[in-house]
């Protein structure tokens, strides 16, 4: 189990984190930039000194501002692979690896974890050689030559190309499954913490504002940062009774839009973009949505099979639908269309 409880404060920034992470077990850290993920790493590697504070990884308190306690990083058993790697560019693959290691067997070691991730016939490469991915493969071998106590990954997706990403990911899901110690990633990518986290804690100016599943964090956001980080369109506007169990929302700028539990006053209320439907400006209602807006075409944007489409209505709203609905359409910037949603799928929250 990792333990950590920090508290820093540089310039206007201030830091108050509290959190664990079990055995075997990812915590994906995600945030904003600037919201003091790299800064938690940090204080846990020993790389940063935290005003006040505490580090425990097992029985082992590697920070302890109380008793004076604070092992410097090399004493710390952090596997840690940086935001781009931090290879040595002068040494080999085999040697970036095995650089922590002493003895005879330092080369059996460093091939072993390099056969492990199918880039052993690199061994005697240097790093200028390999491609984004196999950088990735060298930095997380070395991070674990040394069978660390926990493993720290900084935004480690982030300097790979959008190509290789996706291998990538799998490839860390697989290891990070894999593995019996503790890890805590960060990222600014609520997708990659969903597929790299067994749980989400999500981070904005130096506090953790909701922790859980994806799923739950999806499906019940605990404030309008958390929707919009989670990729959900936000609306705000002021929430009143209604009739027939719904509950009614002014939106600002104008348009009245519906949900099922609202408490009155000012909220946000949020939809995913896949489940807002576009039909022809004037056409008949052809669905049970609640809640339908006016809205023109700003953008559409083909990502595989699916197409996003920009809209400008009273707020912003984006909407994800099929590559044939869009062609059906006829999308294009300035096109007059009705988005629609279920007044189910509109989650509320307090501003």
């Amino acid at each position: 189990m990792l333990r950590v409880d920090a508290r820093h404060r540089r310039g206007d920034f201030s830091l108050d984190v509290s959190l664990d992470v079990g055995a075997g077990r990812c915590l994906a850290l995600a945030g904003p930039s600037g919201a003091g993920k790299s800064t938690l790493l940090g204080i846990v590697s020993g790389l940063v000194h935290p005003q006040s504070g505490r580090v425990a990884c097992g029985d082992a308190i590697w920070l302890d501002t109380d008793r004076s306690i604070e092992l410097p990083p090399e004493r710390r058993r952090c596997g840690y692979v940086f935001q781009d790697y931090a290879l040595f560019e002068h040494l080999s693959v085999w040697r970036n690896v095995a650089y922590a290691l002493r003895g005879r067997e330092r080369r059996p070691r460093a091939l072993a974890l390099l056969e492990r991730f199918e880039i052993a016939q690199l061994a005697d490469a240097h790093p200028r050689s390999l491609s984004g991915g196999e950088r990735q493969r060298v930095a997380l071998a070395r991070a674990l030559a040394l069978t660390p106590s926990a493993l720290l990954l900084d935004e480690p997706l982030s300097a790979l190309d959008a190509r290789t990403r996706a291998s990538a990911a799998r490839e860390l899901g697989a290891i990070l499954r894999e593995s019996t110690v503790p890890a805590l990633l960060v990222t600014h990518d609520f997708t990659e913490a969903a597929l790299l986290g067994d749980e989400v804690a999500v981070i904005d100016a130096g506090r953790v504002v909701q922790r859980g599943s994806a799923t739950e964090l999806a499906a019940e956001p605990a404030s309008a940062f958390v929707a919009d980080f989670a990729g959900a369109v936000v609306l705000t506007g002021t929430a009143c009774a209604g009739t027939d169990d719904l509950n009614v929302i002014e939106l600002d700028g104008g348009g009245t839009i519906y949900a099922l539990h609202a408490e009155a006053g000012p909220v946000g209320a949020s939809v995913f973009p896949w489940e807002i439907a576009l039909e022809p400006a004037g056409a008949a209602r052809s669905s049970s949505a609640q809640n339908r807006l006016g809205a023109d075409v700003v953008s559409v944007t083909a990502i595989g099979g699916r197409v996003r489409v920009g809209l400008a209505a009273p707020q912003p709203l984006v909407a994800e639908i099929t590559a044939i609905a869009a062609r059906e359409l006829a999308l294009a910037p300035g096109v007059r269309i009705t988005a629609s949603w279920k007044a189910t799928a509109t989650r509320v929250v307090r501003r």
